[in-house]
């Protein structure tokens, strides 16, 4: 089949393009009120706002880095799936003690409650804190997608960054948090007809999965690794470092980063926002899983062809593997297609991170500290403005980062800052949430502590300690860091603090009773998927 892109390609990505902005000009038509922009006026479907929830998560760089890591990366394989282990456990954790109070106080910016909790020196250090990571990391994430995209599409990096950029910057500033979801969800249902359609192909070409399979090593098939935990003992995929480490992770990206949280209080109610991570929890196991058969046999494919396979080998990194059978061993029409997605979900990554990083920057800065009581429709227009703003400044951090390098360690670079910073992050709500003592000054210094310990174990135990075991100690020297400064300061006013304390809120205590037996059912999902994961390899060898 023929490699390059042709104009039926092309009429279909920019058609695609194309209709991402009419899709925001349909959806912005009714905005009236930030609440309209920010949050979709709290009434977007539940199964929309989770299916966007997850395609955020496994976008762009999860379609192509899964079956690469599966297929050809040392030590990889089928281990991936430790990764997803703790994500029902962090739904559950979310649910009973975030989301009722951030619905509850109706907010749009989740930094908000930290202000009412503790006070407004705690709200602007947790919103800085993320505005600078944030905007950063998704810098980073557009560098890492076009890498890849430029090759395939044939046009240089710099016309990648500026296409996902200008394209994404005019749909959200347009259309906000209702073309985020609706875009999401789009893009998700295409790039699994199109996982469905590269496995296809890959199993015609290498003779079906019986197949497929043997070409694997058997190393690769391996799922869990008890043989180490990670904790000084140099374990490079340790079961336990993915289990607790993922739980503090997961409970502190989806409950306590605005770019996940401000889309979940896009549903019109509670009931229907757990719905949204319900429906995350149970769906994230089963769609890595079509990654990773989607690895193994496109992985086969690269055995079992010589050509091709040098092909891979010669190019820069892993990464490449899907996508240039993609481009080469797919017929016109439906590369083009899947191209489409994934420029999509790398949009995807963009957008949810411009609608946010306006809000907390509106909601926590512009409103608070300079434009107080204005008319709807000038926070309206500036909330536009502040997001093209943000635009400029990601798409400008990745171009920045093109001419620092292509290189794959700036990747785990941020992956490894974010561990440093989200145990701190989750202590700082968790410890507003449970406890009744402890200060706002006392959180500041519980952060600046636990993120500095991640830190020394990054420098001194790169290899002893798992880097995913940070986002538990981070977490954990956060909370004994702040309460023990916190002895030693005034302590708050408990009448002003009862209503962000859980336990002293009974009608949220009251309204959890009902959600009790689903909760048990994301828990017996857990359950299910660690013994899965134990008999996978025999499952996929028969």
């Amino acid at each position: 089949m023929n490699g390059g892109m042709n104009w039926l390609d092309w009429a279909i990505i920019i058609g695609y393009m194309a209709g991402l902005i009419g899709l925001s000009i349909y959806l912005g038509k009714s905005q009236e009120s930030q609440e309209d922009y920010y949050v979709g006026g709290r009434k977007l479907p539940w199964w929309a706002v989770g299916i966007s929830t997850m395609a955020t998560q496994l976008s762009a760089v999860s379609f192509i880095s899964i079956p690469a890591f599966v297929a050809l990366k040392p030590g990889g394989g089928l281990r991936w799936l430790q990764y997803e282990l703790a994500v029902p456990l962090a739904m559950i954790f979310i649910m009973i003690f975030f989301i009722p109070f951030f619905r509850k106080l109706k907010l749009i910016s989740i930094y908000e409650y930290l202000e009412g909790r503790f006070n407004p020196a705690t709200r602007t250090f947790l919103s800085s804190v993320f505005l600078l990571s944030r905007g950063l990391a998704t810098g980073v994430t557009i560098f890492a997608s076009a890498i890849v995209l430029s090759i395939c599409l044939g046009i240089p990096m710099w016309a990648t960054i500026l296409l996902i950029g200008v394209v994404t910057i005019i749909y959200d500033t347009i259309g906000g948090m209702s073309v985020v979801v609706y875009s999401d969800v789009i893009q998700m249902v295409i790039l699994l007809g199109g996982t469905f359609a590269c496995a296809y192909y890959a199993l015609q070409y290498v003779g079906g999965w019986s197949n497929a399979i043997s070409l694997l090593s058997p190393e690769r098939l391996q799922t869990l690794d008890f043989a180490k935990h990670g904790l000084g003992d140099s374990g490079k995929y340790p079961f336990w470092g993915f289990l607790v480490g993922g739980f503090f992770l997961y409970s502190s990206y989806y409950g306590c980063d605005q770019s996940q949280a401000q889309r979940e209080l896009s549903a019109p109610t509670l009931d229907a926002t757990k719905y949204s991570l319900m429906l995350n929890g149970f769906l994230r196991f089963p769609l890595v899983i079509i990654y990773i058969i989607l690895g193994i046999v496109v992985g086969a494919y690269v055995q079992s062809h010589a050509g091709f396979g040098q092909m891979v080998s010669s190019a820069p990194k892993p990464d490449y593997m899907l996508p240039l059978f993609i481009m080469h061993k797919l017929p016109h029409g439906i590369k083009a297609i899947i191209f489409a997605a994934i420029l999509s979900a790398a949009m995807s990554s963009l957008d949810s991170a411009l609608n946010s990083l306006s809000a907390s920057t509106m909601r926590d800065f512009v409103e608070k500290f300079w434009m107080k009581d204005a008319a709807e429709k000038k926070y309206l227009l500036w909330s536009k403005i502040t997001t093209v703003g943000w635009g400029i400044f990601i798409t400008a951090s990745a171009f920045l980062f093109m001419k620092m390098g292509e290189k794959s360690t700036v990747i785990e670079m941020i992956n490894k800052i974010g561990s440093a910073f989200y145990g701190p992050i989750l202590a700082a709500f968790l410890l507003g949430v449970t406890t009744k003592r402890v200060t706002g000054w006392g959180v500041i210094i519980g952060i600046i502590a636990g993120v500095l310990f991640n830190i020394l174990l990054w420098i001194f135990a790169p290899t002893e300690v798992f880097w995913m075991w940070w986002n538990f100690l981070g977490c954990f020297v956060t909370i004994i860091v702040a309460y023990i400064s916190s002895l030693f300061m005034k302590a708050p006013d408990m009448e002003k603090i009862k209503k962000y304390v859980l336990w002293e809120d009974k009608e949220i205590i009251e309204g959890e009773k009902k959600w009790i037996w689903k909760y048990a059912i994301l828990l017996a999902y857990f359950i299910l998927m660690v013994v899965l994961c134990y008999y996978l390899p025999a499952i996929l060898k028969h």
